[in-house]
């Protein structure tokens, strides 16, 4: 190799090293990189914060209607009572809308001693819907169930 040439090299070299050696930029690279990672991450805690509020807001009105329903001699009253305790409790749950409840009550298929009340509620008012095309997000509707013995065990 000729002097000249060795003396490209070197230069080369140099500039590569002083390039590879420049750290300005970095910073800014892995903030770009990681922040859109960090704020999908961010949007899903939110999302299913606020959709399991709403599903346990749902599965505690079950229970709340289930309770009441205690106090009823036949089904009709047992069901009619459910659904008062339903209907002026509901407003209650910052996340749930009363509009938007569907209640249906009545015996356990399953076994005759036993009441039951369900709950089915239509989430799709909420605002976590707009984060469905960035996070995989369950089902708009939340349906719960609660059911209690019938005294006299």
């Amino acid at each position: 190799m000729t002097s000249s040439n060795l003396a490209s090299a070197g230069g080369a070299s140099l500039r590569l090293r002083a390039l590879t050696a420049d750290q300005c930029g970095a910073s800014a690279i892995e903030f770009a990189l990681t922040l859109p990672v960090f704020l999908i991450l961010a949007l899903g805690i939110i999302a299913y914060g606020i959709y399991f509020g709403a599903a346990h807001s749902a599965a505690q009105l079950a229970a709340d209607a289930a309770r009441a329903s205690v106090a009823g001699l036949s089904d009709t009253e047992r069901a009619d009572l459910a659904r008062k305790q339903i209907t002026t409790t509901a407003g209650n749950y910052v996340l749930l809308n009363p509009a938007r409840i569907k209640v249906d009550a009545g015996p356990l298929d399953t076994d005759a001693s036993q009441f039951r009340v369900a709950v089915k509620f239509d989430a799709s008012e909420l605002p976590i819907w707009v984060f469905g095309g960035l996070v995989p997000l369950p089902s708009p509707i939340i349906e719960r169930t609660a059911v209690v013995k019938r005294g006299g065990y």
